[in-house]
């Protein structure tokens, strides 16, 4: 009798095998290194660009640029000890991938560690979606301010409410939220991408020009004066939490990575990506940054495109808001469909039998192609559009709303959980000189970290204040 059920059980689990591998080959991995680099490219260069002028103003020339250049490396590092963590290693049926962050740190580290990542991870790109939502209902508001003053002059009122803004960024995504996953999603990013290109381009193109103009370069090795020692140590700390956001893109790797055929081995690929990816964005962020307090100095603007460093050309601003508009809507996509991905799955899971869940439907409507209809899906990700439009119009404060995330990402979810799936992965033991490095490299992080989110809350709740 004991035979016989082993010999059921070990029929059980090859079925099981038998399936999982079927299901693996039915997903159609097609990306290659130029789709990874314009997925990174649209998850990196968002809203985060926007401030880096206002951070090096905080910072001065010396501490500013150097700071750039400190958080790309460390975001570089992070992507090359995660790009090996996508396929976990299994001794009965070989390396497996792992389809998502989450996947991979329940592999490594366990069902515990699984759930503290979750928790984090949600919260993380929640809060991503918002700060993308205040920034492009803040773009669409400085087109209407450019023409304004180019109309009326610049000493003219041109004040108007964001709110209807807000609502048609939220209807877009309602909409475009029902792709089913990333695979569906390519044309977007790179759509995104040459986007994030233009208004960057722009910007730097803007100080230049405005440099130029001015005929010296203008700021201090200090940066900006203020009126106490204290202000200066809140206004790094927030500059240093802007960067922070600016830079990583460690919530989205694994499911990037995820969409790349092989061979070559998708953690070669992806590390190519990443390395072509973090130099081009350290380069635009330099230019943007550094060209930005050179144009402003004193009068640095916190957001360098929709603050009015710049008036004219008027029709220059307004196409750069409008590639903000397009590349935000797509970098919106990047960072929800993991989440969408990660619940609904846990759903599906939970609720096997039900047909609201899990049955999927084919909708045809006039003039555009036949799409597959999820009601679960639908009710889902319309709430969550509804919700971050909602939390975005309550808190529509960007420099100090991004602080604050660039802070909650950077630690656990760019340095931790890739430092401790790293030791598991490559059995790295304690007290060995890899181990210290990394660990000094992860407590150093945590102390950055830690600064920059106290300065950013307390940033946050001032203006909510004033």
């Amino acid at each position: 009798m004991g035979e016989a059920s082993l010999l059921l059980h070990k029929e059980e689990e090859e079925e099981e095998a038998e399936e999982a591998e079927e299901a693996e080959s039915s997903v159609n991995r097609t990306g290659n290194v130029w789709t990874a680099v314009a997925h990174i490219i649209t998850g990196v260069i968002g809203s985060g660009v926007l401030s880096l002028a206002w951070s090096v103003a905080q910072l001065g020339w010396i501490a500013g640029p150097f700071a750039i250049v400190f958080f790309a490396a460390i975001t570089l590092t992070s992507a090359f000890l995660l790009c090996d963590c996508y396929r976990t290693p299994d001794p009965e049926h070989g390396p497996g991938r792992n389809r998502s962050y989450s996947e991979a740190v329940a592999m490594s580290l366990g069902k515990n560690s699984a759930w503290a990542f979750g928790l984090i991870i949600q919260i993380s790109l929640c809060g991503i979606t918002i700060a993308y939502t205040i920034t492009s209902a803040i773009s669409k508001r400085a087109i209407q301010k450019s023409n304004c003053y180019h109309n009326a002059g610049h000493e003219a009122t041109c004040e108007y409410s964001d709110t209807y803004y807000y609502l048609i960024f939220g209807a877009v995504q309602i909409v475009l939220s029902q792709a089913p996953d990333f695979h569906n999603i390519q044309w977007l990013s790179i759509v995104a991408a040459i986007m994030s290109f233009a208004y960057s381009f722009i910007g730097f193109s803007l100080g230049v020009g405005q440099v130029i103009e001015n005929g010296y370069v203008q700021g201090s090795l200090t940066g900006i004066s203020t009126s106490s020692a204290i202000e200066k140590m809140w206004l790094v700390s927030q500059a240093l939490g802007d960067i922070a956001f600016a830079f990583p893109y460690s919530l989205v790797l694994i499911e990037i990575q995820d969409t790349l055929k092989s061979p070559p081995s998708e953690n070669q690929t992806m590390k190519k990506a990443s390395t072509i990816s973090v130099v081009v964005t350290t380069i635009f962020y330099l230019l943007c940054g550094g060209f930005g307090y050179a144009a402003f100095g004193e009068a640095t603007p916190g957001n360098l495109l929709t603050g009015f460093g710049f008036y004219e050309p008027y029709w220059l601003i307004d196409f750069a808001n409008a590639c903000i508009m397009i590349h935000l809507v797509g970098g919106y996509q990047v960072y929800s469909q993991p989440l969408f991905a990660n619940v609904e799955r846990w759903i599906s899971e939970k609720y096997q039998d039900s047909g609201f869940i899990n049955n999927e439907y084919s909708l045809k409507l006039p003039l555009i192609p036949a799409f597959r209809l999820n009601l679960l899906r639908l009710c889902f990700r319309t709430v969550h559009v509804v919700c971050t439009t909602s939390i975005a119009m309550i808190f529509p404060y960007f420099n100090q709303v991004i602080g604050v995330l660039g802070a909650v990402n950077f630690w656990p979810i760019t340095i931790y959980f890739p430092v401790e799936m790293y030791f598991k992965q490559r059995n790295i033991e304690a007290w060995t000189t890899k181990w210290v490095m990394l660990r000094i490299f992860s407590f150093g992080c945590l102390l950055v970290t830690m600064f920059a989110f106290v300065g950013s809350i307390e940033g946050l709740i001032g203006a909510k204040i004033s």
